[in-house]
Parts: structure tokens; C-alpha cells; sequence
């Protein structure tokens, strides 16, 4: 996102006193976008602001393609999202405090929805919000340049091919960090026989049927993606972690063993000493901070963690204050975090948080730092970010969410998981909005074959 000053020949408000570029409106595009809205409903002068999506419509990650590796365009394809994926965390978790899942689907709904239902609760508050005008769809961003005031950004529209550059006061980069895979090298890669792919490049776990396939990582990808595999026919599926297992209580097919070393022919030789015959390999393997539009200096180079380094409040650029970075994180909470950040960002813009000096400043990034990296077990981390969007949202006027409910909610989910990984989808939690219950689903999750959005609100 950008704000960008008005022609000179053009008062501007004084509560406006920039003009924004936002870059790309997925999920923390569209909340600092709402955040916007908001404003301006209360009568306040927003500035203007300016949206840069390289996608054919908004909605980030969400939007479904089957495409992989680039677009009609040749831009490499931006979504992970694939078939039959369903939250892995309960939407309560996830819930707008000003856009309830009640409001928006006329009823209650149960507690993790498929993609595409997640995926039209996102965009039914975008259109609710009126912000489609502030979009320039398929147009990527190629560079961005200090001008010492702000920035000058280039921009191609992909459809004509035709390139621009502009002037803006600040820069919001909300483009994720899900989109852009790491992809190891590992001996023997060249000569397997069988399919390899990085999950950012899975659209269907129907190919793997009746398949023995490896899964390499330990982390939500590993865990959803060899899920899938097992629900939907694979043969077996043998998940390798390179440090800690998840450790959950697999089912028959499924087990998770010690750091793939090498390949030998179509097996997969572990350090543990398992040796697994492969018909596929797929990478869980990451993604990387990539922001090849900005400079070196302004471009941040972190790993996947609850506080990333050199940003204040997690959001503000720590050596130029006019850029911010909106969903950065690792994440537990997501779609309210996300708001929290972007209202914040919001008010910072609109002069209604003044920033600390350099020395305050840099002691506050220290000791959120400091605590991530103290941080033991899954639980330490829920109360770090929850306590994370309660410190956002108490400098801001977003509207009253229960986060404490979603913590309490977090602690029973990921107790559930340890229970039963193949039941902890078919639980019901409470919306910290407006109370009410997710009724049961019609169908258990691993039963659950069709994930349409008919399907799953055709309750019985």
C-alpha cells in the first residue's frame, strides 16, 4: 500500500498529512484497507492511498489456482492454497472484532471451515468495506526507491505491459511471507524416479493415491499436507524432521522418523536408519522473506519467527519510519492480529501515535526480542502473541474482541491435537465477538470428502 500526496494544487486536510502505497491485498492488505474504512466512517480525513495487487483479484493466499510456477504473465504464482484444505485452528481464533462469522453467514457455522468458506468471509468484509476503488489489480511492483521524502515506486500493469513511477509519503508492505519457498538440495535428487515438489506447489492430495509418499518438515504444512495424503489414499506417508518431531499419535500409515540424509534410487535413507521406499517426495520444507522490490537497506531479512528484528511493534520499519511491514510474524493469531497491526499503522500515519525517540524505540524492539527468545513450548508462545495483540490494540480504537477467550481457546486446541490429530477439526469453540457456539459439523473432518461451501453450510 502507498500514501501519496495529492497535486500541489490540492489543500490537504490536516489530519491527512500523507499519502500511502499499500503492496498487495491479501488478508493485512485488506485489514489496513478496513482500518481505513473505519476511519472514515467516523468522519475522520483518511489519506489517500493506493494498492498495488499483482493478482487478478484480492484475497492473498486464499484465492485457489491450479495454477504452478507462473501465470499467464510469466510472474511466479503467489498462492499455496490447495484442494480440499480446511482451517487447522479454530475460526474464533481468527475472528474480526467489527465482522462476525454470524453476521456474515446469517447463522452460526461450525468451528473449521474449508478454504473456500474462509475464503468468502474475507472478501464479504472487503466488499462490505467499499475499498475495491483504492486497487490497481495485476500490477506488480518492481522497484522502490529512498527519495528522501518518501519513496518512488515503479509499477508494471501486467496486462499492457506498461511501466510507471510514482511518488508516496510512506509504504505498507503486506505482501506475506507464505509465497516464496525454500527448496534444500539432498543427494540423489537428480536420479529419483518418482515426483518432487515443495508444497507450495500442492494442489490436490487425489494424485497421491495409493502412493507411498515423504513428507520433509515439522511444522503446520508437514502436518496438513501428510494429512491430507493419508485421508485421501496414500499408501503411507513418512514425515521427516530435520530437528523436533511434532509427536503427535499418527494413525496406521503414518510415521514420522529423524532427518532425511540422502536418496538411493526410490528410497528415502534416513539418519534414524529407516529406509522408506518413495513414490513422492514433497518439500515442508518453508518459505523465505522475499521482497525483491525493495533495497538492501530497507528490506527485512529475518527467519520464520514471533518477532522479527528491526521493527517496532512489530510493524514500523526501525531505520525509516515512512515504511511498514504488516503480518511478518509467525503466526498462531492471524486475520485480528493482522487488524491490531494495521490499525496501529493506521494511527501512526494519521499522527495519532507519536513514535518514541531512536533510544526508546530500539530498547522496546530488545525486550520483545528478548522474550520470543526465551520462549519454550507452544503454550509460552500462544500468551507471547496474544499478549502481543493486546499491547497493539490497547493504543488503538479497534473494537472490543475477547483475546483472552482466544488464548484459552488456543490452549484447548492444541490440546485437542495432542489427543487425537484426526479428531481436533470436528471440536466446537466460542466466538470472542458475539458468544455463540460452533454447532458440530454434519460430517467428521476425515469423512468430509467434498469441501465446498454448499456442502459445508447445508447443515442437518
Amino acid at each position: 500500500l502507498m500514501i501519496r500526496r495529492p497535486p500541489r494544487s490540492t489543500p490537504k486536510p490536516s489530519s491527512a498529512a500523507s499519502d500511502v502505497y499499500k503492496r498487495q491485498t491479501g488478508p493485512c492488505g485488506l485489514s489496513f484497507l478496513r482500518s481505513l474504512h473505519q476511519a472514515q466512517s467516523k468522519g475522520e480525513n483518511i489519506p489517500e492511498v493506493v494498492a498495488f495487487e499483482k493478482q487478478e483479484s484480492w484475497g492473498g493466499l486464499w484465492n485457489y489456482t491450479w495454477r504452478t510456477g507462473s501465470d499467464q504473465y510469466g510472474d511466479p504464482i503467489h498462492n499455496s492454497m490447495y484442494r480440499y484444505l480446511w482451517s487447522n485452528g479454530p475460526k474464533e481464533c481468527l475472528e474480526f472484532a467489527d465482522y462476525s462469522f454470524d453476521e456474515h453467514f446469517k447463522k452460526p457455522i461450525p468451528s473449521f471451515p474449508p478454504r473456500a468458506v474462509l475464503q468468502d468471509y474475507i472478501l464479504g468484509r472487503a466488499e462490505n468495506s467499499d475499498v475495491k476503488k483504492y486497487v490497481k489489480f495485476n500490477t506488480t511492483v518492481t522497484s522502490v526507491a529512498d527519495n528522501g521524502n518518501g519513496f518512488d515506486i515503479t509499477y508494471r500493469n501486467k496486462k499492457d505491459d506498461q511501466t510507471k513511477t510514482e511518488s508516496f509519503d510512506k509504504l505498507v508492505v503486506a505482501t506475506g511471507h507464505f509465497s516464496v519457498p525454500y527448496i534444500p538440495e539432498y543427494e540423489g535428487m537428480n536420479s529419483f524416479p518418482g515426483r518432487i515438489m515443495h508444497s507450495h506447489d500442492f494442489r490436490d492430495a487425489e494424485e497421491f493415491r495409493d502412493k507411498n509418499v515423504v513428507v520433509l518438515g515439522s511444522s503446520y504444512s508437514a502436518e496438513d499436507v501428510a494429512l491430507q495424503c493419508h485421508k485421501y489414499g496414500a499408501k503411507t506417508v513418512t514425515i521427516g524432521y530435520r530437528n523436533n518431531p511434532m509427536g503427535f499419535n499418527w494413525p496406521e500409515g503414518m510415521k514420522e522418523v529423524h532427518y532425511m540424509d540422502k536418496i538411493d534410487g526410490n528410497k528415502a535413507v534416513f539418519k534414524d536408519g529407516t529406509v522408506q521406499e518413495m513414490d513422492a517426495l514433497i518439500l515442508c520444507t518453508g518459505y523465505l522473506h522475499h521482497f525483491p522490490f525493495l533495497p538492501e537497506d530497507l528490506k527485512l531479512k529475518t527467519h520464520n519467527r514471533l518477532y522479527p528484528p528491526n521493527l517496532y511493534k512489530g510493524v514500523v520499519w526501525q531505520n525509516n519510519q515512512n515504511l511498514f511491514y504488516l503480518g511478518m510474524q509467525d503466526q498462531f493469531h492471524t486475520f485480528n492480529m493482522f487488524d491490531a497491526q494495521a490499525w496501529y499503522v493506521r494511527d501512526i500515519i494519521m499522527d495519532k501515535i507519536t513514535l518514541p525517540s531512536a533510544d526508546e524505540l530500539a530498547k522496546d524492539i530488545d525486550n520483545w526480542v528478548k522474550k520470543e527468545e526465551a520462549l519454550e513450548d507452544a503454550y509460552q508462545m500462544i500468551d507471547f502473541q496474544t499478549d502481543y495483540c493486546v499491547d497493539l490494540c490497547s493504543a488503538v480504537d479497534y473494537p472490543k474482541i475477547d483475546f483472552e477467550l482466544i488464548r484459552k481457546h488456543f490452549y484447548d486446541w492444541e490440546h485437542h491435537k495432542e489427543e487425537n490429530i484426526l479428531t481436533y477439526r470436528d471440536k466446537s469453540f466460542s466466538s470472542p465477538v458475539t458468544g455463540t457456539t460452533g454447532p458440530s459439523h454434519h460430517t467428521t473432518w476425515l469423512d468430509a470428502m467434498d469441501d465446498s461451501m454448499a456442502t459445508y453450510l447445508d447443515t442437518k
